[in-house]
């Protein structure tokens, strides 16, 4: 067998602390090829090639769809038992796709162009599936639970804050190269060839980062191992929660790029200079939602950020009366704002509910059917989306102040107060389906939960204290070199602190 390739029956503290920095490089390596290839670029291009809106919602529901393949990966990673090389070897052909993404405009005839794009992006996702269900099991074994939590927060904190910076030149590029250079065609195809090349940089950490000997399960079928989460009522309750919320987020998530890029007419400059300003504010709070859900719990955390992340799409809507006005740009800024601070808690606790709840040994099991039932959810969500925006494209809703002339009753001036046209009403479904999910996680149960009074109290707490840090000379310094300090303290033992495994691609 080959060396790199061979799991390890102990792993001392040395392999855990090279395991932790290898899979921190990983993240931002892998963090950078998906900047530059999901998101609003990749729905960007896609507009480009004609995409229409039922377009955008296939595109949305694939990535979730590819979960259903973690079922049959299952055996794969029962039979094999090498979760390092299956992880790498299907990193790597997940991301030959981008590349063939990348260069759709020019090999495919333009007739077939957009199945082609959804082909590669499917094989892209499908095959991540796989590397997945194995990367999943594998790093819930490595890493000791009194440094897990530490560990994912530091992690997630510098990815996204070395993807905000990547994702923002990226954007002012691709404007730059289309005005000055060539055709936009041109300029994703490098875009995505660059974010492929990233990516098979991460899977060289990946390969070498320490794995455990996998546990020895007992003789169970696989259809009594898969059926045991439902059994889980604690965990069960958490799968009914995570699935309706990702059936809400992935209702309007896809669409809000193409809201900025086809209602409002911005352009990916904007468009990432608002992404790049949420994953900021997204950076500065991970540590006071992991300081928080240390104190108290990861279930309090989410009752306080859930509701308001879903009061933002109630914002959208606003920005246009019908068309951009004077409170655009603020009401803009205030949703990635909002959003930026609550998706930090959520990306924090919500994945690392169910990875603390799988049991040791069986998180193969309970985290790919966690990754099937969120998947299915976020497979049909985008698709009913599509539709429904499509049907709702010609309706509009409209509510007007007039002044009158009291004698002539002509009218003097029309002030509009509500306007709602197409992707407005897919919104404010998403809100209402988002209710349904914060209904939901009252019934998930977890040690150390708080009433919400008592977490904002906790929170404001904290947002003080983070003020009243920037607001001196080392604090301003300590943003500025942000994330970098928390190299060096990745090989320190960590009091637990929140996170999530991030999905795999």
């Amino acid at each position: 067998m080959i060396s790199w390739a061979r799991p390890k029956a102990h792993l001392d503290d040395a392999d855990i602390d090279k395991g932790l920095r290898c899979l921190l490089y990983d993240s931002v390596f892998a963090q950078i090829m998906l900047v530059l290839t999901l998101g609003p670029f990749l729905v960007a291009f896609a507009l480009h090639l004609g995409a229409s809106n039922k377009t955008i919602g296939v595109m949305a529901a694939i990535g979730p769809i590819a979960q259903i393949i973690q079922i049959p990966a299952i055996f794969l990673v029962e039979w094999v038992r090498l979760r390092k090389a299956l992880t790498v070897v299907a990193v790597f052909l997940s991301r030959l796709g981008l590349i063939g993404i990348g260069l759709t405009p020019w090999i495919i005839p333009s007739a077939y162009r957009i199945p082609a794009f959804l082909g590669f992006l499917s094989l892209f996702f499908a095959v991540g599936a796989v590397a997945g269900c194995a990367y999943n099991s594998w790093i819930r074994d490595l890493i000791p639970v009194d440094r897990m939590n530490a560990f994912f927060s530091r992690r997630l904190a510098v990815a996204t804050a070395v993807g905000a910076g990547i994702s923002f030149l990226a954007g002012v590029g691709i404007d730059q190269y289309t005005e000055r250079v060539g055709p936009p065609e041109q300029a994703y195809t490098i875009l995505f060839i660059v974010g492929a090349v990233f990516g098979l940089i991460a899977m060289f950490f990946l390969a070498r980062t320490p794995e455990p000997v996998m546990p020895t399960e007992d003789s169970r079928s696989i259809v009594r191992m898969l059926l045991e989460p439902f059994r889980d009522v604690p965990f069960r309750n958490l799968l009914i929660f995570l699935g309706a919320w990702s059936f809400a987020v992935n209702f309007a998530a896809p669409f809000f790029a193409v809201y900025l890029i086809s209602y409002l007419g911005m352009n990916m400059t904007w468009v990432l200079t608002l992404s790049v300003f949420s994953q900021i504010v997204n950076v500065l709070f991970f540590g006071v939602w992991g300081r928080l859900a240390d104190r108290f719990s990861n279930k309090s955390v989410l009752m306080l950020c859930v509701p308001v992340f879903f009061l933002t799409f109630l914002l959208w809507p606003f920005t246009t009366m019908p068309e951009r006005y004077m409170l655009t740009i603020p009401i803009l800024a205030a949703i990635h704002v909002l959003a930026g601070i609550t998706t930090a808690g959520v990306a924090l606790c919500a994945g690392n509910l169910a990875l603390k709840t799988a049991p040791y040994g069986k998180g193969t099991a309970y985290l790919a059917v966690n990754a099937l039932i969120s998947g299915i959810a976020a497979t049909v969500s985008p698709l009913l989306a599509g539709l429904a925006a499509d049907w709702f494209e010609p309706y509009q809703v409209r509510m007007t102040l007039s002044s009158l002339l009291w004698e002539s009753g002509d009218v003097l001036m029309e002030l509009p107060t509500l306007d709602f046209r197409g992707l407005d009403f897919i919104f404010i479904i998403a809100f209402v389906l988002g209710i349904y999910s914060v209904h939901r996680l009252l019934a998930v149960r977890e040690e150390g939960e708080v009433q919400n009074q008592v977490i904002r109290q906790a929170f404001l707490g904290e947002v003080q204290r983070m003020v009243r840090q920037v607001s001196t000379i080392a604090g301003m310094r300590q943003i500025i070199v942000f994330p970098f300090a928390y190299l060096p303290t990745l090989r320190r033992t960590q009091e637990p602190e929140v996170g999530s495994l991030d999905k795999m691609g």
